[in-house]
């Protein structure tokens, strides 16, 4: 008895213990984690890789000497199908790379994934298959890699071969992807290896091929164009590595490739394998790259202190373009405003470019000015580089797109947006004097710089604004010490200077003392938006010329009436003009420009100038009642005939 005994009590002490084989409940994102650990977010092969080592026995070879445990992985793969063993080539071939530092095992890794997303005998793959989208990123991270210069910093997209684990791979690079309407791209960077600050958020479209982000110059002795792509302008762009004959490639040791670049405005999608397949882009990290360091934040108060200092944007004018002109695609114009510049709009563009409609829709523009010359010298120049670009875009006229323009300004750019689209008549020199211009006996460029800016007539190509934070009725920042040192700093642009001579020899000694009193120093644009300047109240009283639709954005920081609030520098009352197709507030500071709200609205109402959206504003408020105003009475009509999508 006393053997069966103990035998007895041993079950009972065994029975108490953990079994070899069980479960340990854990929380649900632990088993996640675990479930979806791959080698790119965890730098570790995943699970399914890791399976399909442990089947092959091959786990504890990989672990010691992983390039002989690929070379026997690689040597039993069927000529067909063996999906799972192609996905572990490729993860494995990936981390081996990292750990080895051997490039070859990148581009290996590119080929296999290759091979498991298309099939060769035609067909597709399970697409809830996690293992997809890994297989697509090891491509896409594989190329980036592989084609990586000796010092690391840039792609080296050349023709040439290159070695792999199993043999050799001749790529052949083909030359007209580098060009950009008339501009060439390079030098290359992967867009993966940044990470992005200062913007709310970063996107990438994905898809297949290397997110890539492209500088970019003009081919020798090209002219700069006008208007002209940015200067320091990073271009999204992705790298595709087409294998023929992959499958058959990977047996004989010797693949043929050709690698081809697309640029983000002009290819969304490509056919692999009779499937129609989207393209992977970053969009984020180029506008990001292209403001890291860029002279455009100095500008900001060179341009208010100096009128004559310019800015070396790429183009000959003020204007610049965030890619080469296409037709049928609206210009949306966006003008900065005091002590500021383009990169301030950064946000927005940041998310209409992100925005499949809108991109296709619109292309956007950036004008920019030295900020301290006064408003209506500012407004001349941007109507003048709106007009200019127009010809030179579209001489034959045959682009309807361009003569229907949504023109956006903040701040004291929403003056000179306003002055886009009012007839002014002689109304501004009525203000300085009675005296006829045609009376005055002045130099033929003096008299025409007076006639442009002073008499103002709507540009027929603008059909919408949006003003943001506009102080139409004047800033009560303008006042006090600031103004006298701006004042005492600011240096006005030579042919203001011209002007102020011109005008004071054309009257004599004796002839208009309140005229030439008025020219001994013209205004600034500070002058310009105190409340009560002359100016400021001639243009506040202009109506928005007939068929143009406008909008107003307004902030405001505070709580309460919105006849007692501002954004800290424009109060609502100076924001608020009528009549507007729509108003809403944003509980925000001066720059509003990358508010939520205020980026919504902004493509609530570029939605609607293509008849794609409402016309009322949700978040609309009426100034007393804080309701929603009512709508219009009809619903507009876009002059363009829609452009294809």
């Amino acid at each position: 008895m006393r053997p069966v005994a103990l035998l007895f009590g041993l079950a009972l002490v065994a029975s108490a213990c953990a079994t070899p084989i069980g479960v340990q409940r854990e929380d649900p994102q632990s088993v996640q984690r675990h479930l979806t650990a791959n080698v790119l977010s965890t730098g570790e092969p995943s699970a399914p890789s890791r399976q399909m080592l442990q089947r092959l026995d091959l786990l504890d070879l990989y672990e010691d000497d992983p390039r002989a445990a690929l070379a026997k992985l690689h040597q039993g793969l069927a000529p067909t199908n063996d999906e799972d063993r192609l996905f572990a080539l490729a993860e494995l071939s990936f981390h081996t790379a990292d750990r080895s530092e051997d490039r070859s095992y990148y581009l290996a890794s590119a080929v296999y994934a290759y091979a498991f997303l298309f099939p060769e005998d035609g067909t597709a793959p399970n697409p809830f298959d996690p293992r997809m989208r890994l297989a697509a990123d090891l491509y896409n991270r594989g190329i980036a890699e592989a084609l990586m210069s000796p010092d690391d910093t840039r792609l080296a997209l050349d023709s040439r071969s290159y070695a792999l684990p199993f043999g050799e791979m001749e790529i052949w690079v083909d030359p007209r992807g580098f060009y950009w309407g008339p501009y060439v791209l390079g030098p290359f960077i992967s867009a993966a290896d940044y990470s992005v600050r200062g913007l709310a958020n970063r996107y990438r479209r994905p898809g297949l091929g290397a997110p890539l982000a492209a500088g970019l110059h003009l081919h020798e002795g090209e002219p700069i164009p006008d208007p002209g792509v940015a200067r320091g302008l990073k271009v999204p762009v992705t790298a595709v590595l087409y294998l023929a004959g992959a499958r058959a490639g990977l047996r004989s040791g010797r693949i043929v490739a050709s690698l081809e670049l697309y640029a983000e405005n002009e290819v969304a999608t490509v056919e692999i394998g009779g499937r129609e397949v989207p393209l992977e882009y970053e969009t984020t990290t180029p506008l990001a790259l292209s403001l890291e360091g860029a002279a455009v934040w100095d500008w900001e108060i060179t341009g208010l202190l100096s009128g004559a200092a310019r800015l070396p944007s790429g183009g000959a004018g003020n204007l610049w373009l965030l890619e080469p002109y296409r037709p049928g695609q609206i210009p949306l114009v966006l003008v900065h405003g005091t002590a500021s510049s383009p990169a301030r709009w950064a946000d927005l563009v940041n998310e209409l470019r992100s925005d499949p409609v809108l991109r296709q829709r619109y292309q956007v523009w950036l004008f920019t000015y030295n900020t301290g010359n006064p408003v209506i010298y500012s407004a001349g120049q941007l109507r003048e580089a709106l007009e200019q670009a127009v010809r030179a875009l579209d001489p034959g006229g045959r682009d309807p797109a361009l003569r229907d323009m949504v023109v956006m300004g903040h701040s004291q750019g929403g003056l000179l947006t306003k002055l886009t689209v009012v007839d002014s008549g002689s109304k501004f020199w009525d203000d300085i004097s009675k005296r006829p211009v045609g009376e005055l006996e002045l130099e033929p460029d003096t008299r025409a710089l007076i006639e442009h800016t002073m008499f103002v007539k709507p540009l027929p190509e603008v059909k919408r604004v949006i003003f943001v934070a506009t102080p139409h009725g004047g800033s009560y920042r303008t006042y006090g010490w600031v103004l006298d040192v701006f004042t005492w700093l600011f240096t006005a642009p030579v042919q203001i200077a011209k002007l102020t001579t011109d005008v004071g020899r054309a009257l004599g000694a004796d002839q208009d003392e309140a005229l030439r009193s008025r020219f001994e120093r013209l205004p600034s644009s500070l002058d310009n938006m105190r409340p009560g300047n002359p100016f400021l109240e001639t243009l506040h009283a202009l109506p928005i010329a007939p068929g143009v639709h406008a909008h107003s954005i307004i902030a405001a920081q505070d709580t309460g009436s919105l006849r007692d609030m501002s954004d800290g520098v424009v109060r609502y009352e100076s924001a608020h003009i009528e009549p507007v197709d729509s108003e809403i507030v944003v509980r925000s500071g001066h720059s509003v420009q990358a508010h939520p709200e205020m980026i919504a609205e902004t493509r609530r109402i570029l939605l609607l100038h293509i008849g794609m959206a409402d016309p009322t504003p949700t978040e609309a408020k009426d100034p007393e009642t804080q309701a929603p105003p009512q709508p219009p009475p009809a619903p507009y009509v876009p002059t363009a005939e829609p452009a294809p999508m």
